[in-house]
């Protein structure tokens, strides 16, 4: 499921971090984890197993001028895509939660305080395509998608999209969220497939700091302005929908809508 959430301030002076992504995200943790325990009841009544650990974000939306390490927003509301890969039965739970919620985007140069204005909920984009039907169909980053491979180290080495790795790498990890939703088997023997489109313009890369200026800092790059080709199971491609594709997806990687 995928809502759009706009936020709304008083302030005048409105400024949030060049890497807002860690901050939000842990915002969006804070509230989910605010609501476990009549979470936990919803799914005990419901009969639902899975938890909110599998969900993506999208880039804010709102015009801004870049000063330094800072984003100056130029209007006082924004808004952005979050999704869940949870039952379509828990969209009015999902919605209570995130209702007159406040949400500070803020490190230790900056805060600022958000109210959320309004939650809607979006349409289903397979809501086409029978259940155990094969989906085929385009889509777009609307947060940059993150791709890597671990080192020796254990750290990633990341890889662009005209990196024949950048293909596989998403499919590794595509099947391994199938692992983790369904089983090993089911991940296993699911016919998957993915496929880069190049635009005229080339894809452009994003370096973005989780925990900035702090000593856990770590620095990730992703890349937006290309489409993908994705085919396999409805309830594959749905995951995938859900959940973003790539690494650092809830941290606000990786996500992902269908084209037209």
């Amino acid at each position: 499921m995928r809502f759009l959430i706009t936020l709304t301030c008083q302030q005048t002076d409105l400024v949030i971090p060049i890497n807002y992504q860690y901050p939000l995200s842990a915002v969006l943790y804070h509230i989910i984890a605010r609501g476990d325990k009549d979470y936990a009841s919803f799914l005990h009544q419901k009969g639902y197993g899975k938890g909110f650990k599998l969900f993506t974000f999208s880039q804010i939306s709102c015009p801004f001028k870049i000063e330094g390490d800072r984003l100056k927003l130029l209007s006082q509301d924004l808004n952005f895509q979050v999704a869940f890969h949870l039952p379509q039965a828990m969209e009015p739970f999902v919605k209570g939660l995130f209702q007159c919620e406040r949400i500070d985007i803020a490190d230790k140069k900056s805060r600022t305080s958000f109210t959320v204005k309004s939650i809607e909920s979006l349409p289903d984009p397979l809501q086409s395509v029978k259940e155990l039907e094969i989906a085929n169909i385009q889509v777009k980053p609307i947060s940059p998608i993150v791709a890597g491979l671990q080192n020796e180290k254990g750290n990633y080495d990341f890889l662009s999209p005209d990196d024949a790795r950048f293909k596989e790498s998403l499919l590794y990890n595509w099947r391994n969220k199938i692992a983790t939703c369904f089983d090993t088997q089911t991940a296993s023997q699911a016919l998957l497939m993915i496929d880069i489109i190049l635009m005229k313009q080339p894809p452009k890369s994003r370096l973005m700091a989780i925990k900035a200026d702090t000593r856990e800092e770590t620095k990730i790059r992703g890349w937006i302005n290309f489409n993908l080709r994705v085919i396999a199971e409805k309830r594959f491609v749905k995951l995938l929908l859900n959940t973003g594709m790539g690494i650092y997806n809830s941290m606000g990687c990786g996500c992902i809508v269908k084209l037209d």
